[in-house]
């Protein structure tokens, strides 16, 4: 099989990862590699999106809560909602308490259960409050932080993918995926984005380009401690875990910028 080239890879990322208009061009173990290690930029793409949003809103005169819901509800427009799908069925996975199979059957079903409606709701609230605090102060901290958060979202992910995380099942995302990110590039992956989280910071002061860095380091450490649960619990990820990886590690990323 020929070598994968970066534009397969970022068709992968962006095919995969968002709604919008890209084809994945191959959709195999080499193209999964290099498409979960661009997963990042997608990520970026999407909050760069988020974040003019919430800006052009404020520039005609909106306040700060609806720049900070559109900011909030944009990710999920961009990926058809499928990361807080993720989210709501493994909440109803997890909180079923059934054994690993029942478990994966309950998130493979059509409606929500009431753990996933919960978990929505408070997640999303959060995102918005935080967002609605950073824009009240300026709106490039908001829009800042909508770009960090998208981005160390989809960083979840390629954490997520490393080698060594079993697929829960032998089908779907997560089986396509699922230990094709050598462990090494996977961290590279992590520190590049938290030097680029805190080089961004800059401008606001040496103390904000540390608590961005940190913001990035605790929510990686968040997502890490709910994947090894899902894997502990389910034998391994599902595309549904991915997308509660990407939802955790969002929020995370906003709640310790909301505190000072």
């Amino acid at each position: 099989m020929s070598r994968t080239s970066p534009a397969d890879s970022l068709r992968f990322a962006f095919g995969t990862l968002t709604a919008l208009p890209v084809k994945v061009t191959r959709w195999d173990r080499e193209a999964a590699r290099g498409g979960m290690l661009c997963a990042p930029l997608a990520g970026l793409v999407v909050g760069l999106c988020a974040a003019a949003l919430g800006g052009a809103l404020m520039a005609l005169g909106a306040g700060p809560l609806l720049a900070a819901t559109a900011t909030a509800a944009t990710p999920a427009a961009l990926t058809r909602g499928l990361h807080l799908d993720g989210l709501a069925d493994t909440a109803d996975g997890l909180g079923s308490a059934k054994p690993a199979d029942q478990a994966l059957r309950i998130m493979k079903q059509s409606d929500v259960g009431p753990f996933g409606v919960i978990t929505l709701l408070f997640v999303l609230l959060a995102q918005v409050a935080v967002l609605f605090q950073l824009y009240d102060v300026s709106w490039t901290r908001g829009a800042l932080a909508a770009v960090v958060s998208a981005a160390v979202a989809r960083l979840a992910l390629t954490l997520a993918a490393r080698k060594g995380v079993p697929p829960a099942r032998p089908e779907g995302l997560g089986a396509a995926v699922a230990g094709t990110v050598p462990q090494g590039a996977a961290l590279l992956a992590a520190a590049l984005v938290t030097a680029v989280a805190a080089t961004s910071a800059v401008p606001f002061g040496a103390y904000e380009a540390v608590r961005y860095a940190a913001a990035v380091v605790l929510a990686v450490c968040a997502a890490e401690l709910l994947l090894r649960h899902c894997v502990r619990r389910f034998g391994g990820i599902t595309g549904d875990v991915f997308g509660a990886l990407a939802e955790t590690a969002a929020t995370a990323v906003l709640v310790v910028l909301a505190l000072s």
